[in-house]
């Protein structure tokens, strides 16, 4: 694996490979915000709750999207960052300390604190996908963004570990290395549904994005401008339409038409006098299909729904950043964009919903600005954001699954 060069200038790719679907995107960042020149999408095959269960049906979806992104953008691609939709476990804190004898904090001595936490050993079937400083502690003072200068017995760091399946990172990778391109970053996918949809304050105060894809529903918290939690759970808009197929005994591809164009999280009292056509499976004549009312059809999407926020809800307060985290939520990924969705989350939650879209990018037509974009959008942030990590030398991806993805901050590498 290639270091991930953060490029204040030049041509960004990144491919998001979801449940439903494989999104490319090609962004060129000259002044300001990047501008997206190419954009490729298709329907994901081979995937299931976000980890790679076929390698050449995946393999032919991603180079399908990076395909059309390059004709579009009239440039072809070598490298990519890459989402982690699932396969990941919930992330954890984890401090290093070093001893300083009463001396001034310098750069090396930074070096050897973060050194040490990216030391600390990870089970053999782990993969080390963030590693990233989120606060430093000088003898008993806790919460200093930047020790140097200072004085101390001894310089503590916490630092946020996200780990993920050995397996599933290098099923990733094969996928990708069959399309002729190099995973040079690997980022989880609420965490970049975060960089592109949240705005500063949200990160400074507290917040949690919920990325609710079609296979799995990733969760982050950011808080003090850092990313300090995130988990995922295997349950997605895919299964809403599998429970409206089996429940009314229709094709999964009229499920998940009757659920974008009747759906709703949230039952109203016309539900009962509004009929729908419901095809029936193996039936061509259209003289058989039934007819149901919607309350029906609301019946069986709104408990699958709650039972994905009480998911959530129960991840949150068993992590313990559910009072970090505050009192506002963002939403984003395609599930979200159901009708009541965001009504119903904030009754669950008892917080403050927001539906969140691709922020500080351009070049995006209304079809791919929504929330189902958010975390192609987010790539692109990363692969440009001063948090950008940098891996540690001589690792390649497909040799050890231990410290593959560890990097320092933007800020370490220009000060040191």
């Amino acid at each position: 694996m290639r270091k991930l060069a953060v490029r204040p200038r030049g041509t960004i790719g990144v491919v998001d490979i979801g449940t439903t679907k494989v999104c490319c995107f090609i962004a060129r960042h000259e002044e300001g915000e990047p501008k997206i020149v190419g954009i490729g999408h298709q329907v994901s095959r081979g995937v299931k709750n976000g980890v790679i269960v076929d390698i050449d049906a995946a393999s032919q979806s991603i180079l399908a999207a990076a395909h059309a992104a390059e004709q579009m953008a009239g440039e072809t691609l070598a490298e990519i960052v890459v989402n982690l939709s699932g396969g990941f476990n919930a992330s954890r804190l984890i401090k290093s300390d070093v001893a300083l004898n009463g001396r001034e904090i310098t750069d090396s001595d930074m070096r050897r604190v973060l050194d040490h936490g990216h030391a600390l050993k990870e089970p053999a079937d782990r993969v080390v996908i963030h590693s990233i400083p989120v606060g430093f502690s000088v003898d008993q003072s806790r919460g200093i963004r930047d020790p140097r200068g200072m004085y101390a017995q001894k310089l503590g760091v916490n630092m946020h570990m996200v780990t993920a399946q050995a397996g599933a990172v290098r099923n990733l990778a094969t996928c990708v290395g069959r399309c002729h391109l190099e995973v040079a970053a690997l980022v989880v996918s609420p965490y970049a549904a975060g960089l592109a949809a949240l705005v500063e304050d949200e990160t400074e105060l507290g917040v949690t994005v919920i990325d609710m894809g079609g296979g799995t529903t990733g969760v982050a918290v950011f808080f003090d401008g850092n990313l300090v939690f995130t988990d995922t759970v295997p349950v997605g808009g895919g299964h809403v339409t599998s429970d409206i197929a089996r429940g009314l005994s229709t094709p999964l591809a009229h499920a998940e038409r009757m659920k974008t164009l009747y759906g709703n999280a949230i039952a109203s009292a016309a539900d009962e006098r509004e009929m729908i056509t419901v095809p029936q499976v193996g039936e061509e004549d259209e003289s058989h299909a039934n007819h149901v009312p919607k309350s029906l059809l609301v019946g069986i999407i709104s408990p699958r729904l709650e039972e994905t926020f009480e998911l959530v809800r129960d991840r949150l307060e068993q992590s313990g950043f559910d009072k970090i985290a505050g009192r506002r939520v963002v939403l984003t990924g395609g599930a979200c964009q159901l009708p009541g969705t965001r009504e119903l989350a904030g009754l669950i939650l008892d917080k403050q919903i927001r539906i969140g879209r691709p922020l500080r990018i351009e070049g995006l037509a209304e079809a791919t600005g929504g929330p189902a974009f958010a975390t192609s959008a987010g790539l692109v942030h990363f692969a440009l954001s001063e948090r950008a990590e940098t891996p540690r030398r001589g690792r390649a991806l497909t040799e050890e699954p231990g410290g593959v993805f560890h990097r320092f901050g933007h800020w370490i590498r220009e000060n040191f």
